[in-house]
């Protein structure tokens, strides 16, 4: 029992820490890192108050735990905070079920939890918050996805995998042709895919598939949904990304709250068919009248993308020059050097 109480009272304290480190550090959110430091200072005077017995029980050597690994990967900042106040959690309540001896322990750890489900969820969204921002701050280069000239999911897979090795910064899953199920199925690919790379995973029109796969975001047509609907389905922290094709539509989706615009078709392109270009005008005029992140889409290639910079975008999205090239590494590469 001891051993339990001794095990269980170091992950919890160590769980507190990496999470008040989260709160001081990385959101400098003084409320809740001294919330977290008391749930962690309550907890070590438990475990200072009978320090030598769980100390004696304690028997490392001879855990049949100890080499069992975890094999799940801690990719980024949310990845961490999930784990860790999951296992502030379940130790705590694996405290207070061993703790019935002691009454006044029991109540204290139920209180800790009771008070970690809320400290989770406000975490939980100034995470969200700030690191929505910072994917989308510095993101460059946006591929969209294009299966249906592909012979295989795998060589699907494996190209996306090499666009994301060559530079790729944000991705899109968009899938006009394939039944829900199937791009629910692909997504959760994909997305596994972008935590690995670290890459901005959004979805493409389908609110309810950038639900289930808990995607950063959605991408909305003029005919879509409006951005607020999408939000109130999402979550208010969700990325929303607007297509435009002129400027009262770049200033609609500033306006409805739109946290970044596509701007084209610049060039004509086989996948915005009966679409004429917008041309380089409106890539320049959304270059100096739009705050929030452009990307210039539409027939952009490695040839013609430096005509995109030059006329005040620095940001692009690209589908068939990227995906259906021979090497979609060296495809983003060299896209990348011409900035």
């Amino acid at each position: 029992m001891k051993r339990i109480i001794d095990a269980n009272l170091n992950r919890a304290t160590e769980a507190t820490r990496i999470l008040e480190e989260i709160a001081r550090f990385l959101l400098d959110d003084r409320e809740l890192s001294e919330k977290l430091k008391n749930i962690r200072h309550k907890i070590n005077n438990v475990q200072e108050n009978c320090y030598g017995q769980y100390l004696q029980a304690r028997d490392t050597q001879n855990d049949v735990g100890i080499d069992v690994k975890n094999l799940s990967e801690r990719i980024n900042i949310e990845n961490i905070f999930k784990a860790n106040i999951k296992r502030l959690q379940q130790a705590l309540r694996t405290l207070a079920e061993y703790s019935l001896a002691d009454k006044q322990n029991t109540v204290l750890f139920e209180k800790l939890r009771y008070e970690s489900y809320t400290v989770e969820k406000i975490m939980w969204d100034k995470l969200k918050e700030k690191y929505n921002q910072i994917k989308l701050a510095d993101k460059k280069l946006y591929l969209v996805t294009n299966s249906d000239e592909f012979e295989s999911e795998d060589k699907f897979l494996d190209a996306i995998a090499s666009a994301l090795e060559g530079g790729v910064d944000i991705l899109q899953l968009r899938e006009k042709t394939m039944p829900a199920s199937k791009i629910l199925e692909l997504g959760k690919k994909i997305k596994q895919l972008c935590l690995q790379y670290d890459v901005t995973f959004i979805v493409n029109d389908r609110i309810d598939i950038a639900a289930l796969l808990e995607a950063d975001g959605v991408h909305l047509g003029q005919d879509d949904l409006d951005v607020q609907s999408a939000r109130d389905i999402l979550g208010a922290n969700a990325i929303v990304g607007v297509s435009t094709h002129a400027p009262e539509q770049a200033l609609k989706a500033v306006q409805d709250g739109a946290d970044y615009i596509g701007v084209g078709p610049v060039f004509a392109t086989p996948t915005k068919q009966g679409r004429s270009p917008v041309g380089l005008e409106y890539v320049k005029w959304a270059s100096e009248n739009i705050e929030i992140p452009a990307f210039a889409i539409g027939g952009i290639d490695a040839e013609n993308c430096q005509e995109v910079f030059d006329a005040g975008l620095k940001r692009i999205a690209v589908v068939r020059a990227i995906i259906n090239a021979n090497s979609p590494q060296q495809a983003a590469e060299k896209i990348l050097n011409k900035k």
